[in-house]
């Protein structure tokens, strides 16, 4: 790796077409301008990363650790929250503290 200082106004030189000038410095930043031919791509090596671990995280998994996955990370039923679900319509309904479903006559 090259290290170099520059300070706001001067230039870096890569090849014959590509320059670097600092703009500005600040404590915590630095503004750099870049000229450089319009066929070249000018990334930012963070936007780089986070492209990779993203295409990363989007490859598929297999069945089984996505279903060990599920299992991992799905909340624990409590009398609370526990619902039924009637097969054949797929409306649900509360279920009564004992656990049971309240059935009403017609």
């Amino acid at each position: 790796m090259l290290v170099m200082r520059r300070r706001a106004g001067e230039s870096v030189l890569i090849g014959g077409d590509i320059e670097i000038e600092i703009l500005e410095v600040g404590p915590t930043r630095v503004k750099l301008g870049i000229v450089a031919p319009a066929s070249l791509t000018i990334t930012r090596k963070e936007v780089v990363l986070t492209r990779s671990e993203n295409l990363t995280a989007s490859r598929s998994a297999a069945p089984e650790v996505i279903a060990w996955l599920s299992r991992k990370l799905a909340p624990q039923l409590t009398k609370e929250n526990r619902q039924s679900v009637d097969s054949r319509t797929g409306s649900v309904e509360p279920l009564e503290p004992s656990g049971r479903k309240t059935v009403e006559a017609p």
